[in-house]
């Protein structure tokens, strides 16, 4: 097989099984026989060793040639169990695979020829075994043993079924010379945007990517941060970083949060931790509506929220949705407390005033605009608007109850659904934890503690029981860690701890599986800047239109492409996001060759030609693009396109899961695992509770800290 030609030609016979037939006859023959050949018997032997030196080289020559063939038929199976996955310092390991380049695409477009499907094609015989199984599915003994036996899945069977993954084998089998493909660690930071349709493979490159992220280790032996968003709850997801954190010694940090299973979860306080008393108005209002008239009362919210936050603040609370409702539905009490706070530092004299204003009053001398409102409340506005007191809270609470109350509950009301929707049920045990409660044993966090503890967590937010809250908890998590990263990257990660370093940084990966359905104006910034923090996003997500259609924008949507560096183009069904991957590329020279033949008649009657004829091979070139749309919609499950380094092409596939016999979780993950594979997987019976019994009043992080005995369910494998 000589590589000197300008065509390369790898879908034809291998010729070079003939060269290695006649040099091992001749080589037999010099070794038994060497008389016959006139050679004395030490040449002989030289020549045998030459004869099969030259065999060897045309064998593998040829088996070059086989294998290609053979793999753009049927790839060869892939699996690693997750504890021989590489954990690397300096790199992210992907999976296996090759640059593409312009000789990749000039074999793709040659499978795509007529005179070449034989070798690309399924053989004749794989199809008949096909339709036999189909037909004789129902056939009586012992007919119906015969279809076992063509679906036999062992190497020796000439007729193995391929592996249930579709696409076309061909887009890979192009390169049988693989390596192992790596993102180095610094490229981490320019944040990776994995797309692919609904089961391709885009949770298990997830599952590769975290698995490495909780194992690795700096120099300094640190562990990195890792915070996974998995809004439907894939409880393969759960289990694998259960598993992984205590593989690596760290169950002690693993924290689950999950809107689905309060009984177990964590608590989390999304409005509680802030750098500016301003952001816990921004994270609220911000999950309003903000098109057409709608941004007025967005806006109107926004400050509503601010005066009842700055409110809580200076009388020492901690802000939280539950009080943030109730005091936005009943902001009198507020403005009274307030009141009482004041006026106990500034004038203990004035409540013996107000008090006398308050007996005065009547249905007859109350002013309009405060029907409704409590006297004490018109007694506190009479004599503020007497005296000559400033306080900018004090004054904010004014303002507000100056409103006719009627107004008020208008221009608040976009606001209220917003806060009933995450302050009703078990949902406000999680989102407005209790700091006072000493016999809730369930552990309390935030994203500050968490990256100093160098922690993992679990968030699931159930948004197939309610996206709306799902979305709303999961923008409030995202504004409140683009918040923690701005303090990082002013302050450090240790700010005002003993012996802080104003410049550590330390890697905080996020994973969000379908993050289209938790991105909002807060995603934006945290891909945008999030990087000086240390923050390294990967998103995953089906289509470009899933991201515009949440943000209602298309210039917003292009924001957010264009802030991924790394792209993983799994399959996907919408031609404008397989664009996204092959617009970004040039177009190759590839060639073609065109037999050309004809013949001339000689006018010469007295020559001793009649005719002349000539047959030439014309080779051509032609420019066409690196990847067509088409190739990226034919991709096998597990294999991807990825564009990282700068623009390097890779074609990769990952490793599927072969099973793990020292897989263990705790009681209460495997039975939440367990409930969460039956719950999302099966909405015929909607009505039936959704519970999970035995569970409650569980202590999570106590059971993680213990070894729970237990062996899950291997995890199914398939081929490639």
């Amino acid at each position: 097989m000589s590589q000197s030609q300008p065509v390369e030609v790898l879908l034809r016979p291998a010729v070079e099984l003939y060269t290695v037939a006649v040099c091992t006859g001749a080589a037999t023959l010099c070794l038994v026989a060497p008389w016959s050949l006139a050679l004395s018997p030490v040449i002989g032997i030289g020549s045998a060793a030459a004869f099969m030196g030259l065999g060897v080289m045309r064998l593998r020559q040829a088996g070059a040639i086989l294998r290609y063939q053979r793999n753009i038929r049927r790839l060869p199976r892939y699996l690693v169990t997750s504890r021989d996955v590489p954990v690397s310092q300096h790199r992210l390991f992907i999976g296996r695979g090759f640059l593409w380049e312009q000789k990749h695409t000039h074999r793709l477009m040659q499978t795509y020829r007529p005179e070449f499907r034989r070798y690309v094609d399924l053989t004749p015989a794989y199809r008949l075994a096909r339709r036999l199984e189909e037909k004789l599915e129902f056939a009586p003994f012992p007919l119906s043993h015969l279809m076992k036996l063509t679906g036999w899945d062992v190497p020796f069977n000439p007729v193995r079924p391929l592996p249930p993954v579709g696409g076309l084998p061909r887009l890979h089998g192009i390169e049988p010379e693989e390596v192992d493909v790596s993102l180095p660690l610094g490229e981490r930071v320019g944040h990776s945007l994995v797309l692919g349709t609904t089961r391709v493979g885009k949770t298990r490159l997830a599952e590769l990517f975290i698995t490495q992220d909780i194992r690795r280790k700096s120099a300094a032996g640190e562990h990195e941060v890792v915070i996974v968003f998995d809004p439907k709850g894939d409880a393969d997801l759960l289990k694998r970083m259960y598993v992984e954190a205590k593989r690596a010694g760290r169950e002690g940090e693993f924290y689950v949060f999950h809107l689905g299973w309060p009984e177990i979860s964590a608590r989390y306080n999304a409005v509680g931790r802030f750098g500016r008393i301003s952001e816990v108005a921004t994270r609220i209002a911000g999950q309003l509506s903000g098109e057409g008239n709608s941004a007025a009362f967005r806006e109107f919210a926004w400050r509503f929220v601010n005066i009842v936050a700055r409110a809580l603040v200076e009388l020492g609370r901690r802000p939280d949705y539950l009080l943030i409702q109730q005091h936005v539905v009943n902001i009198d009490a507020l403005f009274i407390e307030y009141a009482h706070h004041y006026f106990a530092k500034t004038e203990p004299k004035a409540w013996e005033v107000i008090v006398q204003l308050e007996g005065r009053l009547n249905d007859r001398n109350i002013p309009r605009n405060m029907i409704g409102r409590e006297k004490r409340v018109v007694a506190l506005e009479q004599y503020l608007s007497q005296v000559r007191n400033y306080d900018p809270v004090l004054d904010g609470l004014r303002s507000a109850v100056r409103y006719d109350k009627t107004y008020f509950d208008k221009i608040v009301a976009s606001l209220l659904p917003l806060l009933e929707k995450l302050t009703s049920g078990k949902i406000a045990q999680l989102l407005a934890p209790d700091y006072s409660d000493l016999s809730d044993s369930r552990p309390i966090f935030d994203w500050m503690q968490i990256i100093r503890k160098r922690a993992i967590v679990y968030v699931g937010l159930d948004a197939l029981s309610d996206a709306e809250v799902a979305a709303a908890v999961g923008n409030s998590m995202f504004s409140d860690m683009v918040s923690v990263a701005g303090h990082i990257y002013k302050h450090g990660i240790d700010d005002g701890l003993p012996g802080a370093v104003a410049d550590a940084r330390v890697p905080i990966n996020v994973h969000a599986d379908e993050f289209n359905e938790l991105m909002g104006d807060e995603f934006i910034p945290m891909i945008n800047k999030g990087g000086g923090a240390g923050i390294q996003v990967s998103a995953y997500t089906q289509t470009l239109s899933d991201i515009e259609a949440r943000l209602g924008n298309r210039a917003k949507a292009g924001q957010v492409i264009g802030n991924f560096n790394n792209l993983f183009m799994l399959r996907v069904r919408e031609t404008a996001t397989a664009e996204l991957l092959t617009k970004q590329l040039p177009k190759v020279e590839v060639y073609s060759t065109t037999i050309v033949s004809g013949a001339t008649d000689s006018s010469d009657i007295q020559g001793s030609a009649d005719f002349t004829s000539n047959t030439q091979d014309r080779i051509s070139m032609s420019s066409v693009p690196m990847i067509d749309p088409s190739h990226v919609v034919q991709l096998s499950k597990g294999q991807c396109f990825a564009l990282i380094q700068g623009g390097q092409l890779w074609k990769v596939r990952m490793p599927l899961p072969a099973p793990d016999k020292d897989e263990v979780m705790p009681d209460d993950l495997r039975q939440m695992a367990d409930y969460m594979r039956q719950s999302y997987t099966d909405s015929n019976q909607w009505w039936v509770s959704l519970g999970t019994p035995g569970l409650q009043n569980q202590d999570l992080p106590i059971d993680l800290l213990h070894d729970h005995e237990g062996t899950d369910d291997a995890s199914e494998t398939t081929s490639t």
